[in-house]
């Protein structure tokens, strides 16, 4: 299966990582020009055992990209994953902005119907908030498509989030489609 993983974060690297390994192709997408072309070179921006390996392995059997340019990764990819970035602001409150930019990206660039997995900390409403930002950017291509949104948040703690995403004690999917829910059971297949 041919996934995007938007955020190259912490959340998003050991994603696209652990989804390579298990033999999808993956294509990490992040708007930082030096982030990517630090990991295109190995260099891997925070501390996690078993993390080095995994990029190093999956980037040489061409199983895992790096880019900064989302056009073609959200194209080609059959699922999206939103691993964005969403701090806190001064008065408390999350700050979408990264998350919202995400699902304009891909409500850009995508060309089938698709599923969006949102694994950023997002308050209540987050997923209807990406399902309309995706369709306003599809409104304005004249474009029609299915886009399912799905929550699908990461218990990972540091220092074992290889181990924990590759063998998790819990798995939470928030969704109101069938469809959807069978298409996050596929990215954890091997190929």
């Amino acid at each position: 299966m041919k996934l995007c993983i938007l955020g190259t974060g912490y959340v998003g690297l050991v994603a696209g990582a652990c989804f390579a390994e298990v033999g999808n192709a993956v294509t990490c997408v992040d708007r930082k020009s030096e982030r990517i072309d630090a990991l295109q070179a190995g260099r891997i921006p925070f501390y996690e055992p078993g993390l080095p390996e995994l990029v190093d392995v999956n980037r040489r059997e061409g199983r895992l990209r790096f880019t900064a340019s989302p056009a073609s990764a959200i194209a080609e990819a059959s699922m999206h994953f939103i691993a964005t970035g969403t701090p806190t602001g001064a008065t408390g409150a999350t700050d979408l902005t990264e998350v919202l930019g995400a699902a304009q990206e891909i409500g850009r660039h995508i060309r089938a119907d698709c599923v969006v997995v949102n694994k950023s900390t997002v308050p209540v409403g987050g997923s209807e908030q990406i399902r309309s930002v995706i369709r306003e950017e599809l409104a304005r291509r004249g474009l029609e498509l299915r886009v399912d949104v799905v929550s699908n948040p990461e218990f990972m703690k540091e220092g074992d989030a290889v181990k924990d995403f590759m063998r998790p004690d819990r798995i939470v999917i928030g969704a109101d489609s069938e469809r959807a829910i069978e298409q996050m059971r596929a990215p954890n297949r091997p190929q």
